[in-house]
């Protein structure tokens, strides 16, 4: 078993590129995955892994099994310098894999009776993402669909903020105008969350198929938006200030939608 102990060793290169750039992502068709629970979700979901490199004194019995079943998945030993480097949580758990891409489109995406379904525009932050999976999962949603991304859907910051939920909840990347098609399309009602010329959200009907579109906090959503919506919707602000975090905001609407639905 080779085991790495230096930062010029190629692979050690090549992983670091992609934990760092999208286009080597893309290039490559691999991105990182870091954390046990977070290997073991990509895997029941249907990732394929290529590469796995880990501490030895943190090899535990769960990625034991994982290598065992799955024989095709090239092994390589770190030591805890290479580790500490190529690591965003410290040597708690000791595993990063690179992980094969799964790019869906719209047309790949399944969708129950009533769909819930959550739409980003131009959202930037991938932490941001990453917690709007999180509750996109718990909620029960149907898709994720990121319109006219400003960062790709395998950002590491994303995968880690999502804690596995970027595995179990469909995420498609398109432009809005393909998407505000395919709502249509899907009878799909389309709510959107802003400030002006709205109505509280508690007050709209999402027992139906919904659609939850949100924008930047800065910018809010663009006009083809508000044009194609069904409802404005608004949470209501009584504080001083005028805006919630967006991964706030989607949670929030998110359970609204649960609740009118178990009610």
């Amino acid at each position: 078993m080779e085991i790495i102990t230096s930062a010029q060793n190629p692979k050690i290169k090549r992983l670091l590129q992609l934990q760092q750039k999208s286009s080597e992502r893309r290039k490559a068709g691999l991105f990182v995955v870091e954390g046990i629970r977070e290997v073991e979700r990509c895997l029941e979901k249907g990732y394929e892994i290529d590469t796995i490199f880990y501490l030895n004194k943190d090899l535990s019995e769960n990625v034991s099994e994982i290598i065992e079943k799955n024989k095709g998945i090239k092994l390589f030993e770190v030591s805890p310098a290479i580790y500490e480097k190529i690591a965003y949580r410290g040597s708690t758990e000791g595993v990063i894999a690179e992980v094969k891409t799964k790019d869906k489109t719209l047309n790949d995406l399944k969708l129950s009776e009533n769909p819930l379904v959550v739409v980003l525009e131009s959202v930037e932050k991938p932490g941001n993402l990453g917690a709007i999976l999180r509750s996109a999962d718990a909620a029960g949603a149907d898709a994720l669909i990121v319109c006219d991304p400003l960062t790709d859907l395998y950002n590491p910051n994303l995968i880690r903020n999502s804690t596995g939920a970027i595995f179990s909840v469909p995420c498609v990347a398109c432009t809005s105008d393909e998407c505000i098609k395919f709502l249509k399309k899907n009878n799909i009602q389309i709510l959107t969350a802003q400030l002006q010329d709205s109505e509280l959200y508690y007050d709209t009907d999402m027992k139906c198929g919904t659609a939850i579109v949100m924008g930047t906090e800065a910018t809010g959503l663009t006009d083809i938006w508000r044009k194609a919506a069904d409802a404005h919707i608004r949470i209501p602000m009584l504080g001083i200030t005028d805006s919630l975090n967006v991964s706030v905001s989607a949670a929030i609407l998110l359970y609204e939608a649960v609740r009118q639905r178990e009610a």
